[in-house]
């Protein structure tokens, strides 16, 4: 059976996404943007100018997953390694990348339907940029379309020590320590994620094998891709290419061919059935 076409993809993507498995989507992808530096440096360009052409490579790929329809993309846009490790003028210049995207970006996201969320330690931002933020997170947050969330200032050990700490203070708060259980859903309830389900694929541009200390706990059984395309040069339809490829693994969740009762495999169909 051939799969309808979504509205909005052009003939590329169009002849990309006839061969996919609409029943099959994931439910969540999440893209480490990797590449911008090396793209800039290969046409003698300044570091930024690879940031600012990574811009489009966001809006393409963000509408494409819109477009057909993916619950949830999150896209690893600053690490706190970035904040701490960075020239100062590369980092206000991210920041200020930031802001000029999320005000040319709400019109589109709400004609799309699509609600932005943000995970990582935005308190150490500057506050100019947490109001930009939380102006652009209240003006999509009554879309029910597919939910982008942006990591920044991200890092996933950060994000663990604050879901252990949220746990101790938690319990502290209701009871006291001796009634302090932990578990892999109490922890995951504690998680920077904990409105989303688990990425069922992460994908890295720029051919590097590493996951950079992204979404540690939640990618334990996601499936990778790489491709070797710079983040300024991917675009919607090499989105869909990690799909197909993703459509052609078999995921057992540490079981056996064929095993659907694996307890990871039913706790990530709760999830996403409650997201």
């Amino acid at each position: 059976m051939r799969a309808t076409i979504p509205a909005g993809l052009d003939r590329k993507e169009a002849e990309a996404y006839s061969r996919l498995d609409p029943e099959q989507l994931p439910k969540h992808i999440a893209i480490i943007m990797d590449g911008n530096g090396r793209w800039a440096r290969k046409r003698h360009l300044p570091r930024i100018a690879g940031h600012r052409a990574g811009l489009t490579s966001v809006r393409s790929t963000v509408e494409t997953a819109s477009s057909i329809g993916i619950p949830a993309l999150t896209l690893y846009a600053f690490s706190e390694e970035n904040w701490k490790k960075r020239p100062k003028s590369e980092v206000d210049f991210l920041m200020a990348l930031l802001c000029r995207y999320l005000k040319s970006e709400v019109a589109t996201m709400n004609k799309q339907n699509i609600r932005l969320e943000y995970i990582g330690r935005l308190h150490e931002l500057p506050p100019s940029v947490q109001d930009k933020m939380e102006w652009a997170r209240k003006a999509t947050s009554q879309n029910t379309g597919t939910v982008l969330t942006l990591a920044l200032n991200y890092s996933a050990r950060t994000e663990l020590v604050d879901a252990f700490r949220s746990l101790v203070e938690s319990a502290a708060r209701n009871g006291g320590l001796e009634h302090l259980e932990i578990d892999e859903e109490s922890v995951s309830r504690h998680l920077y994620t904990r409105h989303l389900p688990d990425p069922d694929l992460v994908i890295r541009t720029s051919g590097e094998m590493r996951l950079s200390n992204f979404l540690l706990w939640q990618l334990a059984y996601a499936e990778i891709y790489v491709t070797p395309t710079l983040w300024p040069e991917f675009r919607g339809v090499h989105l869909l290419e990690g799909i197909a490829e993703y459509q052609k693994r078999e995921r057992r969740y540490g079981g056996l061919s064929g095993d659907a009762s694996h307890p990871h495999a039913a706790h990530k169909s709760a999830k996403t059935s409650r997201s």
